[in-house]
Parts: C-alpha cells; sequence; structure tokens
C-alpha cells in the first residue's frame, strides 16, 4: 500500500464536475489499496467560487464546508486539508499535518494543475502532472510559456486526456516533453442504479466561455463553445427528441430566447451543479448526453473526452459528442457517437432511440472496459513507476 496525495480544485469551486472529477481518483486510488489523501492550497490560485452568491473572492468559507460534507458522504472525512496561504490557516482533518503528508507522500498527483508543490516541499518524492485541457496545455508550452513550463518541469511523469497527443493522429505539438495518455476514470458505483428514464438528451456546462483563444501555425482556435453549439441549433427538429441544457445561455443576450425557439429546453447550470449529488441525479435522470467540443479539439484532433460524458457512460446513458478524434482510442458503436456535422448528429440520435437498450448496453459496456477507475488509474500509476 502507498500513501498517494491528490492535489485537486474543489473547496475553490465545489460544482458537481469538478467534485466527481477529484472523487473518482480518489475512490479508484483507493479500490486499489492505497492510502489516499485530498489536499488543495491557495498558493498557486487563490480565488474560490462561491455558487450560492455566484461570485469569486479569497473566501473559503462555503468551499470548506461543501468539501467536508462531500468527501466525507464518500468515506474520506478523516483524509483532506486544504491550505489557505491568504490568511495562513489549515483547516480539514489534516489541519496542522499539510507539509508532512506532502513531504511523506510516496506520490503526488496533480490533478489539474490548479496546485503548486515544487520538489522541496515534496522532499525529491516523485509526482505526476494531469492535463485536463488537451491542446491548450501543449500550444502554451511550445509557444514558450516560462510559468507554465515551469510547473510541468516540477513533475517526473506527465500525462494528458488529449489521447492523441504525440502520435501522428494529430498535429498537437508536444513542447518538448512527453506526454503519456490518460482519460478520467470513473467509480463505476457511483453511477450504477440511475433508476427512471429521462425524456431528455441532457448536458452541463459553461455556454460562452472567452479569453483563452489560441494562435497555432497561422490560425486561430477559438476556446468558446457557443459556435459549435449554434451549429446544431435545428437538431430538435431534425430529430423529434427532447434536448435540454443546463448552461449560463442567458450570458449572451437573445440565446436563451433562440434556443428555446428552436425547441430547446433552457435550464439554470446552478441548480444542477451546486450540488453534487443532483449533479449525479441529473445525469442519472438524462436520457443521453448531447454535447460540442472546443474548436481546438475538434480540429487539432486530440482525442479529449469529456470526463462528464463519462459518466453518463457510467449511467448507461447514450452520447452524442463532438468528434475530436476520440474514436481513435475508445469504441465507438450503438452507445457512443462522434459527430462532425448537425446530420450526422441527428443520424447518431435516430440510430440510439431506434434500439434504446442496445446503445444504453454499449454506453455501460464503454465505461466498464475503458473508464473504470481502477483500470485507469492502475495504469497511471504503473506509467509513474509505483
Amino acid at each position: 500500500m502507498a500513501r498517494i496525495v491528490l492535489a485537486g480544485y474543489l473547496v475553490r469551486n465545489p460544482l458537481g464536475g469538478y467534485a466527481w472529477q477529484a472523487a473518482h481518483y480518489l475512490l479508484g486510488l483507493r479500490a486499489l489499496g492505497h492510502d489516499v489523501w485530498f489536499y488543495e492550497d491557495t498558493g498557486h490560485y487563490a480565488p474560490a467560487y462561491n455558487p450560492r452568491t455566484n461570485e469569486f473572492g479569497e473566501v473559503y468559507a462555503y468551499g470548506i464546508a461543501a468539501t467536508a460534507d462531500f468527501l466525507g458522504r464518500l468515506g474520506f472525512g478523516e483524509r483532506w486539508v486544504f491550505v489557505d496561504t491568504v490568511h495562513g490557516e489549515e483547516h480539514g482533518p489534516g489541519a496542522g499535518r499539510a507539509a508532512g503528508l506532502v513531504r511523506e507522500a510516496d506520490l503526488l498527483i496533480n490533478l489539474a494543475g490548479v496546485n503548486r508543490i515544487p520538489p522541496e516541499r515534496r522532499a525529491g518524492r516523485p509526482a505526476v502532472y494531469v492535463d485536463v485541457d488537451p491542446a491548450f496545455t501543449q500550444i502554451k508550452v511550445a509557444e514558450g510559456d516560462a510559468l507554465l513550463r515551469a510547473i510541468l518541469d516540477e513533475h517526473t511523469r506527465l500525462f494528458t486526456t488529449g489521447e492523441n497527443i504525440g502520435t501522428d493522429r494529430s498535429p498537437v505539438p508536444t513542447g518538448g516533453y512527453t506526454w503519456h495518455p490518460t482519460r478520467q476514470p470513473v467509480a463505476l458505483a457511483q453511477w450504477a442504479d440511475a433508476g427512471p428514464l429521462g425524456a431528455a438528451y441532457t448536458t452541463v456546462g459553461k455556454w460562452d466561455a472567452r479569453g483563452r483563444d489560441l494562435v497555432f501555425r497561422g490560425e486561430t482556435f477559438a476556446w468558446r463553445k457557443r459556435t459549435e453549439w449554434m451549429r446544431c441549433l435545428d437538431l430538435p427538429a431534425r430529430t423529434g427528441v427532447a434536448f435540454e441544457v443546463a448552461m449560463d445561455v442567458g450570458s449572451v443576450p437573445g440565446d436563451a430566447e433562440l434556443l428555446r425557439a428552436h425547441g430547446w429546453r433552457v435550464v439554470d447550470p446552478l441548480a444542477i451543479s451546486a450540488d453534487p449529488w443532483r449533479y449525479r441525479d441529473y445525469i442519472r435522470g438524462s436520457r443521453g448526453e448531447f454535447t460540442v467540443a472546443k474548436d481546438l479539439n475538434i480540429r487539432l484532433r486530440s482525442g479529449w473526452f469529456s470526463d462528464r460524458a463519462a459518466c453518463y457512460l457510467a449511467a448507461g446513458r447514450p452520447v452524442v459528442e463532438q468528434d475530436t478524434g476520440f474514436g481513435d482510442v475508445l469504441p465507438l458503436g450503438p452507445g457512443l457517437h462522434a459527430f462532425r456535422t448537425v446530420e450526422e448528429a441527428a443520424a447518431a440520435v435516430r440510430a440510439i432511440e431506434a434500439d434504446y437498450a442496445r446503445a444504453s448496453a454499449h454506453a455501460a459496456e464503454v465505461a466498464r472496459e475503458c473508464f473504470s477507475a481502477e483500470r485507469v488509474l492502475g495504469a497511471l500509476l504503473t506509467t509513474a513507476g509505483l
């Protein structure tokens, strides 16, 4: 048994997607027999999001309480620590032990790079970096982002959820680093027994995130997804099926009205994602997921696949996701479809509806074979040398 510390992003952003992203690592590593702790600090990035007030700031009380409740219900109530470097405080059952936990860990897993724990704080012990923004991360490094390069250099292994990166299937540069492929682990038992089937294909997320567009080889690659959604406006009319987005569509004036006029349901994302358990219930209570991807992952074929989509699959809910090249590494079929055009998306939905039971069974099979936390994390630990 090894002592593993997962450095994640939960107190500072206690939304459902982030919570389950970390939880799957914790649950999977524990299932493999390891002693696992959750660690988070504010040294690299201090702002915290409070979904109740919809504000960012250096106030952590809400996130601390939400983390204590969530991890406690998963059996990690005595296995976490939050270091508030802004106010010089430690919180959680590991308070006063944070430095020792990091220094004595057999392995540190830095999930998403939202914490910075350099080698001197780890007594030189190994650490791995898990990149969850594939293509963006690698292009920034290749362009000479000195801070990001310094952070990557503090790790002994680098992993990316862009499984085509570093292969001839994608032109994304490696920046001179070796990127090992990985994917989002899923603790399958958390999504089983999904209950009654919902009527709508759904998704949860940001509608129009801006400010992170990239120029690569003379081309501009957009970070925002709104443009991709607009290509799919008439999907409800093409299929006769219900579609619902739990997204902040109202952030762009007129967009919510436009979607509703085309037959889409639009619901408040915070009503879904502010509570991790409500977020899970929403996914399990859906008919499937329909979602788009970021332009840079589409055109550069990074192989990225949504960690949220993996949860839909684990619940036996079919997924129709915009093609990023993930079909190169995942088994497309009745319950998992990659689309490039709205016509292909409509055809995928019609195929699912023609034999939903078969599609649902295939979705669950893909989750078992490809996203099981024990399989994914067992492979990661082997590559990390543990």
